[in-house]
């Protein structure tokens, strides 16, 4: 038997004081989200407004964006918690296809309604791999209910999640920018598109 490799040391918690820090500076930052709107945050700001050192900020977010990306990150709990136990077909207790329907519309609404502050996340500088998606794991596991040879490989359900990811916000930030239909019926027509494309996929 191979031996198995066990930490020497159990994983580290967050010190008291970094977790009182980290969940005041994302207090503030929300607050300064919706008096200024995301143009008018900066790390600078946020340090001032939350009575913080800017080395705490930094060490914190280490970049702009970040500070968004953890007040997102809120969010996307609250979300994957309706994965993993709300009611059906978007929860447990639907079948694998009519989850993945499901689930296309409610991660389109989700983002949409929280476009700005998604928007903000993409930083230039450091662009976020799909494979980080927390959605990868949930579309890769009811692929494999569904169609098991199609989502063996696994780039089946990568697709499908850069579907409904980035790609799709700077779809609809160009389209507000150039003035064409309004997000809501844009949106209205990505999701029929994905009960389309999902439905084909699952024949």
């Amino acid at each position: 038997m191979d031996p198995v490799a066990l930490p020497l040391h159990p994983p580290r918690e967050e010190r008291a004081d970094a977790a009182r820090n980290r969940a005041h500076l994302l207090d503030v930052a929300r607050r300064m989200v919706e008096e200024l709107g995301v143009d008018k945050v900066t790390m600078d700001g946020l340090a001032e407004r939350a009575g913080l050192g800017k080395g705490t900020v930094f060490r914190r977010f280490r970049t702009r964006a970040g500070i968004f990306f953890a007040l997102f990150d809120e969010e996307e709990k609250q979300f994957q918690q309706r994965l993993m136990s709300g009611p059906p077909p978007l929860g447990p207790g639907a079948p694998a296809a009519e989850r993945l329907v499901a689930f296309g519309r409610a991660r389109l609404e989700f983002l949409v309604e929280r476009l700005v502050l998604a928007r903000a996340t993409l930083d230039p500088g450091r662009p976020t791999p799909i494979e980080d998606s927390p959605s990868l794991f949930h579309v890769q596991m009811l692929l494999g209910e569904a169609v098991p040879e199609a989502a063996a490989s696994g780039t089946l359900a990568l697709q499908l999640v850069a579907a409904l990811e980035g790609p799709v916000l700077l779809y609809l930030r160009a389209a507000e920018d150039e003035g064409r239909t309004h997000p809501a019926t844009i949106v209205e027509d990505l999701i029929a598109s994905w009960e389309d494309l999902i439905g084909r996929v699952c024949a």
